[in-house]
């Protein structure tokens, strides 16, 4: 399929926008070799900003790293090749769209870490409506152990805290416009909480402001998912109180500043 074209019905479109999540069942099913070999190029070569999180010794690991698309040959074909730049684009409804970066998560079996529950743009240099990760599953994933979302959270209007995935503690941002996120497993009954069964090449895509988070994985296979996150027309350099992750340190941050294609390059335009 060429990169241009996206597979995204409009009911699909108006589930992002309505719920800030939808799962998009087989869509990089076609890409998943590819996608498999980068993974094992990432795990065996880890970046400077890789992490291995584990709930208490000898618990499985849950490995993180991210910003690798631009030395690792397969992740950039799959972000300069692949329809999900287009995708982005149909459902952030924008008309250009660039890659922020990618993140890939490896909960291995047996691994007890869960992923504290969270939204993503507190963690982020940016700001703005039009955002969307696309996170792939390269392994088939029980529901049981499947990433969680808290449908309508990103039309709350709330700004939560950045969240440590080792400990579940606040981030020691300034400021005072955030919030502790707000109690999910204890209040259950009071949210939609939305999460699939997931076949290999199955997308899950969500909005930076949805509130999600996922349990350990007690499969019996790797649960390995793979994210690129993507920024619409209307997104713009934020300054957080704090340290953001991924840092960026060689950006002058600057509230309001257009994004830098250097760093943030377009790959996908309606226009072209």
């Amino acid at each position: 399929m060429d990169r241009q074209e996206s597979p995204v019905t409009a009911e699909q479109a108006a589930a992002f926008q309505r719920d800030g999540v939808v799962c998009l069942k087989g869509l990089f099913a076609g890409w998943l070799d590819c996608l498999e070999r980068g993974v094992e190029k990432n795990v065996a070569e880890p970046s400077a900003l890789a992490s291995d999180h584990r709930a208490a010794k000898g618990s499985g690991d849950f490995f993180e790293d991210y910003c690798n698309w631009q030395r690792i040959h397969e992740y950039r074909a799959f972000i300069c090749d692949s329809p999900a730049a287009a995708v982005a684009g149909t459902l952030m409804q924008t008309r250009r769209v660039r890659i922020f970066h990618e993140h890939l998560l490896v909960k291995e079996p047996g691994t007890t870490k869960i992923t504290p529950w969270h939204h993503d743009m507190p963690y982020y240099c940016v700001d703005g409506t039009e955002t969307v990760s696309l996170w792939t599953a390269l392994d088939p994933v029980p529901r049981s152990v499947c990433p969680r979302f808290v449908a309508g959270s990103h039309r709350w209007g709330k700004l939560y805290y950045p969240r440590f995935f080792d400990d579940g503690s606040n981030y020691d941002f300034q400021g005072g416009r955030y919030e502790t996120v707000p109690d999910i497993d204890g209040n259950a009954a009071a949210y939609e909480i939305c999460s699939w069964q997931l076949e290999p090449g199955d997308t899950l895509a969500f909005h930076f402001l949805t509130l999600h988070g996922a349990p350990g994985n007690s499969a019996k296979s790797r649960r390995r998912g793979f994210s690129t996150r993507w920024l619409g027309e209307d997104v713009r350099l934020c300054r957080r109180g704090g340290k953001t992750s991924p840092p960026y340190p060689q950006i002058a941050l600057q509230d309001g500043a257009p994004l830098p294609d250097c760093e943030f390059p377009i790959v996908w335009s309606a226009d072209r």
